[in-house]
Parts: structure tokens; sequence; C-alpha cells
């Protein structure tokens, strides 16, 4: 079983909404972020989790039939600890995790979920600057995961999956890191533990947005109308 979880518990100041990030529509009184992302995920029967913070109460309103978890330090810490929230309620399943600013096609969850290992969706195309990026080993496997990876293969679009193997590994190094830490320091100790752990599942050839900004939300716009 595979179970999802939306990582929904950030004030997304940068975009300056008087909401959750992910309550923002893609089109005028469409479709919201958040509810675009439940979508896809469930067409998949995949059990959907959601890890809730800054204005909860908006979140849960908007999918009354969600199971939550709650960060109640989301104002001081970062996705390492939103995620830990959830993966505390878990046991011996496979977790795929997400942002709760992505828009993307329903392929990438396709391709993550085929791959039969912990994997993370990444772009080979893009290298920007304030992304999170990757290098690999000699094996395949991801070596590096953060926004300072000094050679860098691409960017990590924020998408990624642990099987029930490295899950109680996994929620140890989540535990471990940093408040202030994203969740890729937590993948970073993982494969300094155990090596070959993350593959990196190429989809730079499918729609994936992360909306941080006015200008990502216009794109995102612009590219799922």
């Amino acid at each position: 079983m595979t179970r999802a979880v939306i990582l929904l518990a950030g004030m997304g100041s940068r975009l300056g909404r008087p909401h959750p990030k992910a309550l923002t529509p893609l089109a005028e009184g469409g479709e919201t972020i958040f509810a675009r992302q439940l979508r896809m995920l469930q067409s998949f029967d995949l059990d959907v989790w959601a890890v809730v913070g800054f204005k909860m109460d908006l979140i849960m309103e908007a999918a009354p039939g969600l199971m939550f978890a709650y960060n109640p330090d989301f104002d001081c810490t970062n996705t390492s600890k939103s995620l830990l929230a959830a993966l505390r309620h878990v046991r011996d399943e496979d977790v795929l995790w997400l942002n709760g600013d992505v828009v993307f096609e329903p392929e990438i969850i396709q391709r993550v979920l085929a791959c039969g290992e912990s994997a993370v969706a990444v772009d080979n195309a893009k290298v920007a600057e304030e992304e999170v990026k990757y290098s690999l080993n000699e094996r395949g496997y991801i070596r590096e995961i953060s926004k300072k990876v000094a050679a860098p293969l691409g960017e990590a679009l924020g998408i990624n999956l642990v099987t029930a193997r490295h899950l109680a590994a996994f929620r140890d190094k989540l535990a471990a890191v940093d408040d202030s830490d994203y969740f890729e320091r937590g993948m970073e100790l993982l494969i300094a533990e155990q090596g070959d752990v993350f593959r990196p599942v190429d989809v730079g050839d499918l729609r994936c947005v992360e909306v941080d900004f006015a200008a990502d939300l216009d794109r995102a716009r612009t590219l799922f109308k």
C-alpha cells in the first residue's frame, strides 16, 4: 500500500496571499492548487493525508473527508518537521510525499510509483539557483540533494517516494535534523548512512511548476489552463 502526504503547513509568505498558498485558484473561480493535487493523487487510489499548520481550518474545510496531521510549530520549522508529523503515524507502507505548492501532470506520479524503489522526480533540463538540485553516485542513485549541490545534474521537483524498507530510518533522520532544515536534509542523512536509497526519475518532458512567487503562479495558470 502507498500513502500520499501533501505538505500544507507553511505560511507561503513569498506569494503574498491572505490564505494558505495551496488554496490559490489556478483559474478565476476555478480549481485550487490543493484541489488539483488531491484529484491527481486520488486518481491513483492513494490514501491521501495532508499536513496543516497556517490557517489550517481553511484547508480542512476544503477537504473535510481527508486525514490531517498537524505541525504546531509551522511558523518556526521547515518541511522536515512537517513531513515528520505525518510519518510518525505511518508504519510499513510506501509513502509518496510532495510540497503543497507543486502543480504537475499526473504522469509524474505514475512514473514515480512505477520506479519500484525510493524515488525522486527530477528535471535534468533545469538547474535554477534557488531550487533544490541533485547529483548521482556511480551506480545511478542520488548522492546529494539540496540547494547547494556543487555540480548538479538537474533539479528535484518536490515529489518523492520512500519505500517501507527505508521508512523507519528516514523518520529517524527527519527527527534528527534541525528545525530549519528542509526534508531533503533528512534524505541526505539517510543516503550517508545507507548508500543507494533514492533513484532519480526523469520527468523533464512533463509539465511541473513549483509556485513560490507571482510569476510562478502566472506560469502555472498558463501551462495548466
